[in-house]
Formats: C-alpha cells, structure tokens, sequence
C-alpha cells in the first residue's frame, strides 16, 4: 500500500499546546532525574530513558480516552507519566521501595496500573504486542469501543511474535494500533544494518493492515495520527500501524556508552527537531507564553520530580515477607 501523506497541522489551542509542553517537560526531568538517583545508586538493575522521545507517548496519550488501555517494552517510565500514573509511585519502585508501584518488586520493567490501564513494562523483546492483542480481544468480546496501544521498538519489529499478533489481529479485527518507536537503533544495531525492508509499517499490508508513518518530534502531528488510527479501531475496522519516526538521546540503557554513533548526530538532532523546544518555540512565537510563564511551568515540573525523588528515598523497603504477596491465586473448587 503506498505511503499515506501527512495530513496539514490542525490548528490547537494555547491551551492544548501548554499542556503538550508540560507533559513532555515532566517526562524528560522525570529521566533526568532517575539518571541521576541510578548514577548515585540509588537504582539497581536495568534502566531505560525515554529522553528525545517524549513526543510520541505525549501525542497518543492526547488522542486517547477514558478505559483505553497500553501496553509497551522497558523503556516505559514516559509512558506511565503520560497516562497519569503518580511521580512518587514510579520513582519509588525504581529505587526499589515499598511505595512503588509493584511494591518495590518489580524495578524499572515491571510496574503495572490497573486504575490507569498500564498494562506493563514487559522486559522480552516483543512480548508484549500479543498481550496487547490479547487486551483488544477483551475489549472487542465486551463490545465496549475501547482500543489498546501496543508500543514496541523498531529492533522488536524484527521479531517473529509481532507477525503472528498481526495476522491474529486483522483476522479477528482487533481494535488494537501497533506503535513502532523506531528510533534508528535497536540496542546498539542501526536499523539500516538490521532491516532490509526500508519502512516498518508497509510489512502490515502483508495481513492487509492499514497503517502509516508518523514525524515522531512532532507532538502534533503524533496526536493527529494518533486520532485517526483511533477512530479506524473503534470503527471496528481492525488493527492499524503507526511507524513513528523519534529518536533517543541517551544510551539503550544506562549502562550502554553508545559509541554506535556519533556526538555530532545526537547533538543535531537536539538542535534541530528536539519535540519540547519546537512546541517551546511556537508557545513563543505565538504570543501564547512568555519566557517567564515557561520558566515558571519548568520550576513547578523540578518540584514534582524533587518530590517524587524524595518520597523515593523516604519510603521504606519492602519487608522480607512481601516476596511472598501477589505470587499464587487461590482457586476454590
């Protein structure tokens, strides 16, 4: 199927484009911060920053409703912020402790809100697209017009349970959008040394889904895409495809010197197509907010994250018992 243009920019309120910065904002201090409680050790184990990427979940989350549901990998700290989950919450199970999300127990990739609809942090490449299928087909049998957003990495776009989720899903016309983060490097493995096929989202039409692909430093143009891949799923119509084109600043983990690329190209992608600074410049140029507002949205943010650091390092660590919670279902009968 060919390439499907990117539609014109909507015009968006001062309201809605503010909100978009504050979100965004949130997300890269929230990394930034958990960058620095891991380099003091404060944070064990694995960590994945979302820093560059804030627009897409930021975007998606706009188009969103009420009871839709989402579902992504381990670099997924952005996506519990922008689905509402408490700061202290996230940042508590980071470090580890009882106030975290899943008790301190489940650390960086694998915390869950129910109340939220988050349904993981999954540390296998890949295996959360069939469980977001699996969440579609819930909501299809209910018949109740929710969706789920599978999100996944252009490196897991290579893996063989993607392709059996895709042909299950537009058999049974899952409302369920595939959201392909490709951020040039799977890991350390540029994506034109690891796929041939040149886009990812072309390989839907192989199951017949329909799908594009989306400038994903371009909250706006996320949203957009975001809603119209929403109202084809809860058409009933099936699943669809959105390839977002992002790009992640940091390494793969903190442990990764990413020497895979070059400082010159990171930094001009922060120059030129950084998703904050482009909504910052239009909040500007628009007459929307001035420097101080910005600056003042910037210091509530830090307060938020400041508290959420604190709370983390104040809550208890789980006692010795809580192993034991949460880990065997009684069945009667």
């Amino acid at each position: 199927m060919p390439p499907k243009k990117a539609a014109a920019k909507p015009n968006v309120s001062a309201e809605e484009l503010l909100g978009h910065y504050r979100e965004m904002l949130l997300i890269r201090r929230f990394e930034e911060k958990a960058g620095q409680l891991y380099g003091m050790g404060l944070i064990g184990g694995f960590c994945h920053l979302y820093i560059g990427q804030e627009a897409v979940v930021v975007g998606l989350e706009a188009a969103a409703d009420e009871g839709d549901k989402r579902v992504t990998s381990y670099r997924d700290h952005g996506h519990m912020l922008a689905c509402g989950m408490d700061p202290k919450g996230i940042m508590a199970e980071l470090t580890g402790r009882e106030g975290g999300f899943s008790k301190g127990k489940g650390g960086s990739m694998h915390m869950f809100s129910k109340e939220k609809h988050f349904y993981g942090g999954h540390g296998i490449v890949g295996a959360q697209v069939p469980l977001g299928a699996g969440l579609a087909f819930s909501d299809k049998y209910k018949g109740n017009d929710r969706v789920t957003f599978a999100y996944f990495g252009d490196g897991a776009a290579n893996q063989g349970q993607v392709y059996e989720t895709y042909n299950m899903a537009e058999l049974w016309d899952l409302p369920v959008i595939f959201v392909i983060e490709n951020n040039g490097y799977a890991m350390g493995t540029s994506v034109v040394r690891s796929t041939k096929s040149p886009s990812l989202w072309e390989r839907g039409a192989a199951y017949g889904i329909e799908g594009e692909e989306v400038d994903g430093m371009d909250v706006l143009a996320v949203k957009a895409a975001g809603e119209r891949a929403v109202a084809y799923c809860r058409a009933g119509k099936g699943p669809y495809i959105l390839e977002v084109k992002t790009y992640r600043y940091r390494g793969h983990s903190m442990s990764d010197p990413a020497k895979y690329r070059t400082r010159e190209e990171v930094q001009k992608m922060r120059d030129e197509r950084d998703p904050i600074e482009q909504i910052r410049d239009m909040l500007l140029t628009g007459k929307h907010a001035s420097e101080d507002d910005l600056k003042a949205i910037d210091k509530d943010i830090k307060a938020i994250v400041n508290e959420a650091a604190e709370f983390s390092k104040e809550s208890p660590e789980p006692a010795l018992e809580e192993l034991w919670t949460d880990i065997y279902a009684k069945v009667e009968g």
